[in-house]
């Protein structure tokens, strides 16, 4: 008599409770998050970084070059650069946000006009957008600050002005693409007020992607800042402003390289902290939406 065997099937491994283990953030978003915390150092207290009097006069070390004393060099007046660049980080960085909070701003105004306007106001307004995306941002910045005169508040109105289209585009997109989603029908279909689903569905989905664009647009608008004050149309010398110290470096680029290649590896280290800052910004609220 022939026995039937019973195959049980394969029980599950128990699992033994162990904590989840949260993926390492990249080197990257390290070196960035370092990075901006020194220029937030330098913004708050750059008393604590700097190892001279960035207005003291040394004419006997004028264009000394870098040297442990001397960390970045000596300017032509024998001014510390390493500390004029801490101390320009406040300035650079007070236009670079105050443009990026004027961009969003008139971007917001203008992005929600185009997409919740009537007809008429909508069409207004998108020809609006698109009459000012044909200026690249940096002429229409240099035609505003040549009417209004250089300083650091036309250059925070000006950059701020000259990269709104951009943004405004990205914002309407967002509204129309959140009015059109399938909550807001069932709001509508519940028969929620307009000024509700306005407030609880349409202008929280639309802003919520604005969180990565302010980290990218603050390094943008230092960026253009500084091209201003290189061609003379920012803060006056002598300012330790960044782009200052270009405009002011450029005339000994043969004889004290420094002068320029530093204050520019520092403008380029800190747009490039603020847009890893951004994109992994971004992909965190991608990778949330899913």
């Amino acid at each position: 008599m022939s026995t039937i065997e019973r195959q049980t099937p394969p029980t599950a491994a128990v699992q033994t409770p162990r904590a989840k283990r949260r993926a390492a953030p990249p080197a990257g978003l390290i070196v960035a998050s370092g990075a901006l915390l020194l220029f937030a150092t330098a913004l708050v207290a750059p008393g604590l970084l700097a190892t001279h009097d960035p207005y003291a006069l040394n004419l006997a070390d004028a264009l000394h070059a870098p040297s442990p004393e001397y960390w970045f060099g000596t300017d032509e007046a024998g001014r510390d650069l390493y500390s004029r660049v801490v101390y320009g980080t406040r300035e650079s960085l007070v236009i670079g946000l105050g443009a990026t909070a004027v961009s969003l701003t008139l971007a917001l105004v203008l992005g929600a006009l185009a997409a919740l306007g009537g007809r008429f106001t909508a069409g207004t307004v998108n020809r609006v957008i698109e009459v000012l995306l044909a200026f690249p941002t940096l002429l229409f910045a240099l035609l505003l600050v040549a009417i209004t005169g250089p300083s650091a508040l036309s250059q925070v109105f000006a950059v701020g002005v000259g990269s709104a289209p951009g943004y405004a585009r990205i914002i309407r997109g967002q509204i129309l693409s959140a009015k059109n989603s399938g909550y807001v029908e069932a709001a509508v279909a519940l028969g929620h007020s307009d000024g509700r689903i306005l407030r609880q569905h349409i202008v929280p989905n639309a802003v919520r992607p604005l969180v990565a664009i302010i980290a990218l647009s603050v390094g943008q608008s230092i960026v253009w800042a500084s091209s201003l004050s290189f061609l003379g149309l920012g803060v006056a010398p002598p300012s330790p402003e960044w782009g200052a110290l270009l405009d002011a470096g450029r005339v000994y680029i043969t004889q004290a390289w420094w002068l320029t290649v530093i204050p520019g590896l520092v403008i380029v280290a800190l747009a490039l902290a603020a847009t890893t800052l951004g994109k992994h910004i971004q992909n965190t609220l991608e990778k949330g939406d899913k």
